[in-house]
């Protein structure tokens, strides 16, 4: 059992919580991360993120496949943001629901890794300089290679 939504509009980290975890009787660990837009340099105005509707969600039920698998997880829920945010607007989140915590843990951070380095997301930064394309990390690749 797997929740992928990729929306436009905000949503409450709480109550996904919330919702995530009710009535759950089955699990030891439910593990939650929330990723939010950064300004490292104080002059972010403002980030767009770009997907395809229906490819996305596609990759991103495939690594949600394998992660369930490989961690026997009860749940997961994935939620990532596109369109236009703020600093400090929250772009994603991922819970886990497992028996135990290490899976539970292991599982997310799976998830993020996959995440920040492959989901199909383009990420363009606006500041008073312009616009770019935010190119991928070198490090986020390398987390990739520990799974």
């Amino acid at each position: 059992m797997a929740t992928i939504r990729v929306q436009e509009a905000p949503f409450d980290a709480g109550a996904e919580l919330d919702a995530f975890a009710a009535g759950r009787t089955d699990v030891g660990a439910v593990v939650t991360f929330n990723g939010v837009v950064r300004d490292d340099g104080g002059a972010l105005a403002e980030m767009l993120i770009e997907h395809y509707p229906g490819m996305t969600e596609r990759a991103i039920g495939k690594i949600v496949e394998e992660a369930v698998r490989r961690w026997s997880l009860a749940d997961c829920l994935v939620i990532h943001r596109y369109g236009a945010m703020k600093p400090g607007d929250r772009i994603m989140m991922v819970a886990t629901a497992a028996p135990h915590r290490a899976d539970a843990f292991a599982a997310a951070e799976y998830l993020m890794d996959y995440l920040k380095s492959r989901a199909p997301f383009w990420k363009k930064e606006r500041s008073a300089d312009g616009e770019s394309w935010v190119a991928a990390k070198d490090e986020d690749e390398a987390a990739l290679d520990r799974w």
